[in-house]
């Protein structure tokens, strides 16, 4: 749901305050707000946000220059998935630089007569949101910009044409010339858009990137393809089960969800102390996301943990939790009373129903006795561990978040001790 942001004047305002004005000149004239936040095909000598870090004044005007690079400003010698790999590297090893990354971005993605440059620098902070969020001071802010850019289209189209007779004819010339032979460089401006304000909703709750293993150029490239082809963590059930259509189209069920319970037992996870509360490496867990994302399995895995870890990832991550929110209030209403609980379970959507009594299923197998002696996880305790994966508090009050969090870790175990899920034997 598109939530209206902040308005055009918050954002000058915003601006105003925490923008590095720049000068130019021998008088050294302040450059306006509206040129510091247009397209430059200069360097800068300073940062665009006001900072006292010697670092990131350093830095930031060096990422300019790759932020050039990458929009193909600026002639290198580096092809572009290195480009983007050392600008988002260094973005996300030192924080004081993602704010002014996304500035850059704005800036250079504001007034740019290029549509292929454009589309690049859309294309570097789709990237980007793949790996670190902005800060929550600055998420606002670039989350009104983007919201202007959801059905933009036509008004960019024009705003270039209007761009390019303001300049004299020889320079309209050639400026229409190169607009006309990159027009079809890159997707409508809209569609980077849109998916950079749903990929900037998502890192500003999950963070982004974690782990000690920097960035690579496959999650580089991984990040750029995401944006037509939706991954399997952090899209719908509706979504997911579309993408496998053509691989998979007897599945009833999310092959990744099949796939990563049955590692975790293929691996013994059964029997494994700790198994889903000890995390997995979580550089582990990473590679192991990249590789599910592309349909594959390893076959090196031997820590249950690992596909543990993703699995419950891939639950968190689901766009909508896998009971619906409209279902919530139910779900908490009755976390005490087994029939009712089941009967929350029969109402939901089809595609709901069976990817929760799928993961219901695969949880009585752990919540068996034989297993419970050795893995010390019993039936609240993998209630517990599972229950903020299917179940969404809505609330910011903490004391309506703790009191929810008990009564989502009952109606679960309700399910796990009252579920019949016999019928799911088989089904993938």
């Amino acid at each position: 749901t598109l939530r209206k942001p902040i308005s055009q004047s918050s954002m000058v305002d915003w601006a105003s305050k925490n923008l590095n004005m720049h000068t130019q000149g021998i008088f050294r004239r302040r450059i306006s707000i509206s040129n510091m936040l247009s397209w430059n095909g200069g360097s800068i000598k300073k940062p665009m946000l006001i900072t006292s870090n010697r670092t990131i004044k350093k830095e930031a005007c060096e990422m300019f220059k790759l932020v050039q690079n990458y929009m193909g400003d600026r002639q290198t010698r580096m092809d572009r998935n290195h480009v983007a790999l050392v600008t988002v590297t260094k973005c996300w090893s030192i924080q004081g630089l993602r704010d002014e990354l996304y500035i850059q971005l704005i800036r250079q993605t504001t007034d740019n007569m290029c549509y292929r440059s454009l589309a690049r620098g859309w294309e570097l902070m789709a990237i980007s949101l793949a790996f670190f969020s902005p800060s929550p001071k600055f998420q606002s802010y670039l989350e009104g910009y983007i919201y202007r850019h959801l059905d933009s289209d036509e008004k960019i189209a024009q705003h270039i044409k209007e761009l390019v007779d303001l300049k004299n004819k020889k320079i309209a010339k050639s400026r229409k010339k190169r607009k006309q032979n990159t027009e079809d460089e890159g997707l409508p401006i809209s569609t980077y858009a849109k998916y950079c304000y749903r990929k900037l909703h998502k890192v500003a709750v999950t963070g982004g990137k974690k782990g000690l293993r920097k960035p690579t150029v496959e999650e580089i490239t991984h990040a750029r393809n995401a944006i037509l082809t939706p991954s399997l963590f952090g899209s719908s059930l509706e979504e997911i089960m579309l993408r496998q259509q053509d691989m998979y189209p007897e599945n009833r069920l999310p092959w990744v969800q099949t796939q990563l319970s049955q590692q975790v037992l293929a691996l013994g996870g059964e029997q494994t102390e700790g198994i889903f509360r000890i995390p997995g490496d979580i550089d582990e867990v990473n590679a192991l996301k990249l590789q599910v994302d592309q349909w594959r399995i390893p076959n090196s895995l031997s820590d249950p943990n690992i596909p543990a870890s993703l699995l419950k990832l891939w639950y968190r991550e689901l766009e909508e939790p896998v009971i619906p929110q409209q279902f919530y209030q139910e779900c908490i209403s009755n976390y005490e009373n087994p029939d009712a609980a089941v009967a929350v379970v029969q109402l939901l959507p089809e595609l709901n129903r069976l990817v929760l009594c799928y993961l219901i299923h695969f949880l009585q197998i752990f919540a068996q006795p034989s297993n419970v002696g050795r893995t010390k996880m019993d039936v609240n305790n993998l209630a517990m561990v599972m229950a903020p994966n299917c179940l969404r508090c809505q609330s910011d009050d903490p004391r309506v978040i703790f009191e929810n969090t008990r009564k989502e870790m009952s109606f679960l175990r309700m399910l796990i001790v009252h579920l019949d899920t016999s019928f799911i034997k088989g089904l993938v």
